[in-house]
């Protein structure tokens, strides 16, 4: 949710379809940013503010004493249902609802500290355990956690540990044995299997030695660039009066390298797509699973140990080190915002905590550096001519006292070198005069209502040193704000509008399937919203060159084919050309970036539109070619008699297809495997008889079908299945691209189950060398393809001929 939420987004396209004539013209006509805030932010009245109030209040971001036991009880229910992984979260629910130094605390951390012991994971849950102490975990409960203590410390090899904590626990249990709220009998019984694990053990190295998984440390450039830090000596930056800055390879590039890797300069979670709840007594408290439950706030680690704030039930960390870096850079201040920031969408949470994480004296010294020969009254012209003028955009010679000078590229330092940093996030091109005035009028009195609440709150996160004082922050209040509040404003609404063009959607691979499915499926989500200066430098094209993939906040751009030393540098910007036809493309790209695309797949494309991309083409039922025309279709085989049929007709059997195909995927997920398996295989005759065999939909049959065998054990049938999606997906992505990759993945885990040792070890191999184009060694599949290959290494020889 990029943008403010529908109501609040309708409530102002309301507000400005009905303000005077007069008034609209002003502000769309405002020569800077600065004039577009003033004039929008006279506008909100309290009536507006009291609206949006009443909208951010819908989100349940504060602590509620009552939750900690709802969130308990739910969980204690997956738990029943071996569900450790769900149970997991709603606990972590109830801990980031409970107060520290609580019961309700320390019982969730400890029900935690249970699902994670089932799920393995041994190292977290000892941390549940010790977090679950430190809030005051109940004397009479202590032999329970205790246990579940040395069980950790003897599955981990820490065996000296382990018995010191059964010593402990026979101690106290023998001092007071009337506290504990565990059975003598129960309790001894335990204690002898703990005390006879660790003598098994005691002579064997640590169970569970650290993983041999890479990191994100092993991606490392060869040779770091010098006027590109994060970037590749392989690639550099150039300057053009039309298309602005690019970069290009200064030599030849093979596929596989890694040309950039950096860090956000910042990033915020994604909150999801999911809706306020309306309050009522069936749903006060949500049970739904979003990425904020999964991921950290800060550092975006997958984990199902969250951390939370002290202060508010949204905000949650992957540890304590997270949340304390996380409260000095910026959340003291967001900490009260969270209503109203979920309110008011991603891209202005982006803005604030920008101007957060810089600190208003460095906001104010970069705007006066950079505008230091404009009146204050005209600082931030929107990025169009003007500021070409003004900045000497570009590479090249000006005039200076009869001297010829060069002339810097914008966001580089004196020195010439383009650095992660707040200057280069400020250069980035907002598009001012490109956005429409109904856009910049939302921007603004989004900014606008936000700078109201900061100064309500007194602002009192933000250091002293970086703050405006106190009669300064009353002025935010009127239309006539001071300079200094005023650059504040302006520079956050400087920031909304970049980010529409510069925004980088930060994903990561979901694994899913059936539950207890072997063979497991894999989703590109988007995570977060992130801005990377370097990377916002490549162009856009519909067949890039690179491929960008994450790991925690930073990025890494690799090159997906040969690049030739001169050829730009491309990256995709969402329209690609193996997701959309040229013409959803050219108007998503025009509409959100502003430009016309002129790639090679666009330039092709455009003179066959009518064709349309393969994996949409329907096919003749007497002859299976594909059919050919626009309303009106007809088979392609000049001696097929087949009589032509409407393209709406064909478009509804479609839709109907379709329905049938999610019904299947639910009893698929449901586990009622033979129903699945029914229901696709008729899909599978119907879309036989009228769509090409290279359709996405006969694909996605086709990989239906490949889970449901294998989840019944039919490894044969499951690899028959999937290589017939495999099919589609190349046709349709290519044979290097990384939903190959993913699909090839899924193919090896089947070979790998059936014990089909050739075809396994071939295509582990294939899955190795195209996930490595985009995701690099540190990917997970990339881990668990080297795990598969070791196991078909050190199998014996597959008999041949009968046993004897």
């Amino acid at each position: 949710m990029d943008l403010p939420v529908d109501e609040w987004k309708s409530y102002l396209l309301q507000k400005w379809a009905s303000l005077p004539t007069s008034v609209q013209v002003t502000i769309s006509t405002a020569e800077t940013l600065r004039d577009i805030f003033l004039h929008s932010s006279s506008l909100l009245q309290p009536e507006d503010e009291l609206f949006l109030k009443r909208l951010s209040k819908g989100y349940l971001v504060g602590k509620d004493s009552d939750a900690p036991l709802f969130y308990r009880e739910e969980g204690n229910k997956k738990f029943q249902e071996k569900d450790y992984t769900g149970a997991a979260v709603l606990y972590s629910k109830g801990v980031s609802h409970s107060r520290p130094n609580t019961e309700d605390m320390s019982l969730c951390h400890a029900n935690r500290s249970a699902a994670l012991f089932h799920l393995g994971q041994y190292e977290t849950c000892l941390k549940d355990i010790n977090r679950a102490q430190t809030h005051g975990y109940p004397e009479r409960l202590q032999p329970k956690i205790m246990l579940r203590k040395a069980e950790c410390l003897v599955a981990l090899g820490r065996l000296q540990e382990a018995s010191q904590t059964i010593s402990d626990l026979e101690r106290n249990f023998t001092a007071t044995p009337a506290l504990a709220d565990v059975r003598p009998q129960t309790l001894q019984r335990n204690l002898h299997r703990l005390k006879m694990k660790v003598q098994e053990k005691d002579s064997l190295t640590e169970s569970f030695p650290a993983a041999l998984a890479k990191t994100l440390e092993d991606a490392v450039l060869r040779e770091e660039n010098e006027q590109l830090p994060s970037a590749s000596s392989s690639i550099g930056l150039c300057v053009d009066p039309l298309k602005g800055r690019y970069l290009v390879a200064t030599k030849d590039i093979l596929p596989g390298e890694l040309l950039v890797k950096e860090d956000a300069f910042v990033s915020v979670l994604n909150p999801g797509e999911l809706p306020p709840l309306h309050h009522g007594l069936d749903s006060k408290w949500d049970t739904r699973v979003t990425n904020g439950d999964l991921y950290c706030h800060r550092c975006l680690k997958h984990t199902l140990a969250t951390v939370p704030c002290d202060g508010c039930s949204y905000a949650k960390y992957c540890s304590q080190e997270c949340l304390q870096q996380a409260w000095e850079l910026y959340h003291r201040t967001e900490c009260p915002l969270g209503g109203l920031l979920l309110t008011l969408g991603v891209f202005c949470h982006i803005a604030l905590r920008l101007t957060l994480l810089v600190g208003f004296e460095d906001v104010r010294k970069i705007i006066t550096k950079l505008c230091d020969k404009i009146s204050n009254k005209d600082i931030c012209l929107p990025e169009s001519n003007n500021q070409v003028k003004t900045l000497n955009y570009g590479l090249g010679e000006s005039e200076k006292n009869g001297n010829i000078v060069e002339t810097p590229i914008p966001g580089c330092n004196i020195n010439g070198k383009y650095e992660n940093n707040y200057n280069a996030v400020f250069n980035l091109l907002p598009h001012t005069e490109n956005h429409s005035p109904e856009h910049k009028f939302l921007c603004a009195l989004c900014v606008s209502a936000l700078c109201r609440q900061l100064e309500a709150a007194s602002l009192q996160a933000i250091p002293t040193e970086r703050c405006v004082n106190s009669s300064q922050l009353k002025a935010a209040v009127t239309p006539e704000l001071c300079p200094d509040v005023t650059i504040w404003g302006v520079a956050m609404l400087r920031h909304m509008l970049q980010l529409q063009c510069n925004a980088q959607a930060m994903t990561t691979i979901q694994h899913t399937g059936s539950k207890g499915s072997i063979v497991t499926d894999s989703r590109q989500v988007r995570l977060a919203t992130g801005i990377f200066p370097v990377i916002s430098l490549l162009n856009h094209s519909c067949c890039p060159n690179t491929s960008v993939s994450f790991i925690s906040t930073v990025a890494t751009i690799r090159a997906s084919q040969r690049i030739q030393k001169g050829q730009e540098i491309l990256h995709c910007y969402g329209p690609h050309k193996s997701r959309m036809g040229v013409a959803e493309r050219q108007q998503k790209l025009r509409s959100q970036y502003f430009f016309d695309c002129a790639c090679p797949a666009c330039q092709t494309e455009a003179h066959r539109m009518a064709a349309g991309p393969r994996w949409e083409a329907f096919c003749c039922n007497s002859c299976g070619a594909p059919m050919q025309g626009d309303d009106v279709l007809r088979c392609g085989s000049r001696s097929c008699a087949e009589s032509a049929v409407s393209r709406d007709h064909l478009v509804s059997r479609l839709q109907d297809l379709q329905q049938q195909v999610r019904v299947a995927q639910k009893l698929l997920r449901d586990g009622e495997l033979e129903r699945a398996v029914q229901r696709l295989s008729g899909c599978q005759r119907d879309a036989e008889s009228f769509l090409w065999a290279e359709h996405a939909v006969v694909g996605e049959i086709a990989d239906g079908l490949a889970r449901a065998c294998a989840a019944l054990g039919d490894w044969q049938k499951s690899a028959t299945h999937l290589q017939r999606s495999l099919c589609v997906v190349e046709v349709r992505h290519g044979p290097s691209s990384v939903e190959m990759g993913h699909e090839l993945f899924k193919l090896a885990q089947i070979f790998f189950n059936g014990f089909a040792v050739p075809e396994a070890l071939s295509t582990i191999q294939k899955a190795e060398e195209v996930l490595s184009l985009h995701c690099g060694p540190w990917d997970d599949e990339i881990q668990e393809l080297q795990k598969m290959k070791s196991c078909l290494l050190d199998l014996p020889p597959t008999p041949v001929g009968p046993a004897v």
